[in-house]
């Protein structure tokens, strides 16, 4: 409980001294125990509560009936953006300025009454300043009956016609899919990091397979499959993290979906500010990056419709007025360093719809559209079940597998639905060469190719063709291993892989022997290529020519189409 009392003796002497003026304490005791004691008599009295409260002009009572209505506390930064700023004195400016009686502003007459003191909590980003009403003071102003009745929430946003609905996105779980398709490039090429993602070229390696493509999906994805130990970074490198990253390829695809959103939720290292279009951070102090999301849950919860499509813009504006500070409990808009898309510095609350209205906007149409919550549309959006889960309006769906074999082709093709178990699929994609991802709605297959090369990086991670081969009968069941794959594995087990196969290639040539020798040396560029056919030319692995030439240049290599 916070009393007047306590509120009182925290207060400097120049407020104990405009308070006893504007409560016609005359004159006040000059020891400063029995001052605070005999204040604090006067201001409890029913009877000078009501004179008091009769003396607030209509925004002054509005003001303090603002603070009531959020439990007598608000955070004093949005305080003084409401009812203005509160001039800091010392006595003798108290005693000619008298701001109790000719306050510039309604914050600042409450504040020199006593009627509203300041206090400090402990929060996420350290002291939190707020300004309060002592609980005992509430109980004999005349307003504590109606005080937070009178008070206006922020009205829930309205759901939207269908009819006003475009272009619709409906969320999926592709992004399971693409983690495992991740996980298993991580555990064959254990790619260099950049900042809070894999480096560019590795990006653009990964690209093809991915269902979903995007640089700032990948930073997500890398980013909370870190927050969620399913990646590791070593010396520079991302890899899985084995135990864990297979309980988790193991696990139901809504569990896999949970277990991504949970990371995402906790996570202090995938920073959405950072990932806003239009916006450059240059220097942030006291961020953190989960704030905006655990701000997220409960708004949707109260003001977004169930199951309908709502106003992403007046979703904002409710965010703006009920809780504008999400992100800066200290509501400090003015020592952040962040640039807008015309390369201005943008400060200041006037700052908030481009600063934390683009966050809530991106927060929406990225993560949550990607971990399958939300449903979009341009200026709208709608959550779906997980969602629902999620912010704890429904429970979480925890919807059963009944996963699908992989199909073994008789020409060395496997083919695996998104009904495979990802484990399986992780399994696949270590020993046989990748095709591209299927079209994201096609509902075709991933596509692999049980060939040489696939099985000769197999062994390079310690799967032999033992361990295909019993793989390929789980799948296969009682038919038997198509021809072409055993000849395939029989030919690699013997040693005799064979010069039997007619395969269309890219091929890098270099001008001289060194220069080829220092490419193939160079790890960032040595993943895109096959077998070495002489001193100065090298087979480029299928699909990845485009890569490979981005990375030439990017390492400064100059390349002749």
């Amino acid at each position: 409980m916070r009393t007047l009392l306590q509120a009182l003796q925290d207060a400097d002497e120049a407020v104990l001294a405009a308070a006893a003026a504007a409560w016609g304490l005359k004159p006040p005791p000059t020891d400063r125990t029995q001052l605070i004691e005999t204040l604090n008599d006067l201001m409890l009295d029913p009877d000078n509560a009501e004179r008091m409260w009769e003396s607030l002009s209509d925004n002054q009572r509005q003001a303090l009936q603002t603070v009531l209505g959020g439990g007598g506390k608000i955070a004093m930064p949005l305080f003084k953006r409401l009812f203005g700023d509160i001039r800091r004195m010392g006595r003798g400016a108290i005693d000619r300025e008298q701001p109790q009686n000719n306050a510039d502003s309604a914050a600042e007459a409450l504040f020199y009454r006593g009627l509203v003191a300041e206090a400090y909590t402990l929060g996420n980003n350290g002291s939190i300043a707020y300004a309060f009403v002592p609980d005992d003071l509430v109980l004999v102003l005349p307003t504590h009956k109606t005080a937070y009745d009178d008070i206006e929430a922020p009205e829930p946003v309205p759901a939207m016609a269908v009819e006003q609905i475009t272009e619709t996105r409906k969320a999926d779980t592709s992004i399971v899919d693409d983690m495992t398709t991740l996980l298993a490039f991580l555990q064959l090429f254990g790619p260099p990091v950049d900042g809070d993602s894999l480096a560019r070229d590795s990006v653009a390696a990964l690209h093809p397979y991915l269902l979903t493509k995007g640089e700032a999906r990948v930073a997500f994805m890398v980013t909370v499959g870190i927050s969620a130990e399913l990646i590791e970074v070593q010396n520079g490198r991302a890899y899985p993290r084995r135990a864990d990253a297979r309980q988790w390829l193991e696990a139901s695809r809504s569990e896999q979906i949970e277990a991504l959103v949970r990371a995402w939720l906790d996570s202090e290292i995938y920073r959405e500010l950072w990932h806003v279009p239009g916006l450059t951070v240059e220097r942030v102090d006291s961020y953190t990056p989960s704030a905006a999301r655990r701000m997220m849950l409960p708004t949707l919860k109260d003001f977004a419709p169930a199951s309908e499509w709502f106003d992403v813009d007046e979703y904002i504006y409710a965010i703006k007025s009920a809780t504008p500070d999400f992100q800066r409990p200290n509501g400090d808009y003015d020592s952040w360093y962040i640039m807008d898309m015309g390369g201005e510095y943008v400060r200041g609350f006037e700052s908030w719809d481009t600063v934390e209205g683009a966050l809530i906007e991106y927060l929406i149409t990225g993560p949550m559209h990607w971990l399958g919550l939300l449903d979009v549309a341009p200026e709208a959006a709608r959550m779906t079940a997980y969602g629902r889960g999620v912010v704890g309006a429904a429970q979480f769906p925890r919807v059963p597998d009944a996963p699908e074999p992989v199909i073994v082709e008789d020409d060395g093709t496997l083919l695996v639905t998104r009904k495979v178990s990802r484990i399986d699929r992780f399994q696949v994609a270590r020993f046989t060469t990748w095709e591209t991802a299927p079209a994201p709605d096609s509902g075709d297959p991933f596509a692999y190719v049980l060939d040489m090369s696939g099985v000769r990086q197999a062994d390079t991670q310690g799967i032999n063709t033992g361990h295909i081969t019993t793989f390929l009968r789980r799948m296969l069941g009682d038919d038997p291993v198509p021809e072409k794959i055993e000849r395939v594995l029989r030919a690699y087990q013997s040693g005799d892989a064979g010069n039997v196969t007619l395969t269309p290639m890219v091929v890098l040539r270099t001008t001289s022997e060194q220069v080829l020798d220092d490419i193939v040396a160079t790890p960032e560029l040595r993943r895109f290529l096959g077998a070495r056919l002489g001193p100065m030319a090298v087979a480029v692995r299928q699909n990845q020519e485009q890569a490979l030439h981005a990375a030439l240049l990017e390492s400064g290599i100059d390349v002749d189409s």
